[in-house]
């Protein structure tokens, strides 16, 4: 029955923790990391309830499992825009090989520089993700990963490579828990498989794809943004002060009258609008003399970035 089920799974859930914890006191860990493996081991039992999801599966026929499989993770997988324009085939490829991930608050997924191993999709919790754009000072950008997000797309790039390396890619963000997190993983290797599928069939399709998901290629846009709105910005003062000294060169025409000799050398503005008028000018040029040195010392400031190679898809095709 369901109740004797239950009784023997928490049996079976006792003997594993008492073994745990034998283990612990044997390796004698600090009290911190005994902690957290007893939060992580109690985290199991509620998402699990002692069931293991991935034996069942694997005890079922192979249709069986794929549509189960496609029911768990389908919206998951179509959220990412490249496995989006994947056909059915594929998309039931990468269900196959998706397995549950459970991760505690405070758990680090990934640390910024580190490999990227896997695609993480979330079903359940909430990640910080944050990046100091490789140790850059000052730099710093954090965002919150909800269910439906994913984390891990370094290897998307890393996977659509003609001809990747063994090596890889290292992580352009810290990825942290902030609650409990239910998710599924994807493993670089199975996602290098699938890749390799879809470049065969779609080869002309990926060239924006590889874009979007390549880090050197982000970065590289970011920086290409950032001084074309600097230039805009230094073409727009220098326009709106050329249009001003041109008006206060026509109004200095007109209102040569306004103007008294006190002595020798000396003049009086007697307009006030004219006094004002100059004194635009002169805080005009002062804003645009501070904006340019400024703007100046930021493009110094720049990473030099070279644009990316553009990889060759049919490379490898007629080879």
């Amino acid at each position: 029955t369901y109740l004797q089920s239950i009784t023997v799974r928490l049996e079976e859930c006792r003997l594993k923790r008492r073994d745990t914890e034998e283990w612990m006191g044997h390796r004698q860990l600090p009290e911190d990391l005994k902690q957290r493996v007893r939060c992580f081991v109690q985290y199991k039992w509620l998402a699990t309830r002692g069931v293991d999801e991935e034996a069942i599966l694997r005890g079922l026929p192979a249709d069986l499992r794929r549509d189960i499989q496609r029911h768990l993770c389908l919206d998951l997988v179509r959220r990412v825009p490249l496995f989006s324009q994947m056909d059915d085939q594929l998309l039931d490829a990468i269900c196959e090989r998706l397995v549950s991930s459970l991760s505690t608050e405070g758990t680090y997924i990934v640390r910024e520089g580190d490999p990227v191993t896997e695609m993480l999709f979330i079903i359940r919790g909430r990640l910080d993700s944050s990046t100091t754009n490789g140790g850059r000072t000052g730099f710093f950008n954090s965002t919150t990963l909800r269910p439906g997000d994913f984390c891990g797309e370094e290897l998307l790039a890393w996977a659509l490579l003609p001809k990747s390396t063994t090596n890889l890619p290292s992580s352009t963000r810290t990825v942290t828990a902030l609650v409990e997190v239910e998710a599924f993983a994807l493993r670089a290797e199975d996602l290098k498989f699938v890749a390799n599928q879809f470049r065969r069939l779609h080869s002309k399709k990926l060239q924006h794809t590889f874009r979007f998901y390549s880090p050197h290629w982000r970065t590289w846009a970011a920086c290409f943004i950032q001084a074309a709105w600097r230039r805009y910005k230094r073409r727009k003062l220098i326009k709106d002060l050329t249009a001003v000294e041109s008006f206060d060169s026509d109004e200095k025409v007109e209102s040569g009258a306004g103007q008294e000799e006190v002595g020798e050398g000396y003049t009086v503005v007697s307009n006030p609008s004219q006094a004002k008028l100059n004194l635009g000018v002169t805080v005009l040029a002062l804003r645009f003399a501070a904006n340019t040195r400024r703007g100046a010392q930021k493009i110094r400031d720049l990473p030099k970035l070279q644009k990316p190679e553009e990889p060759d898809y049919l490379a490898e095709l007629d080879d």
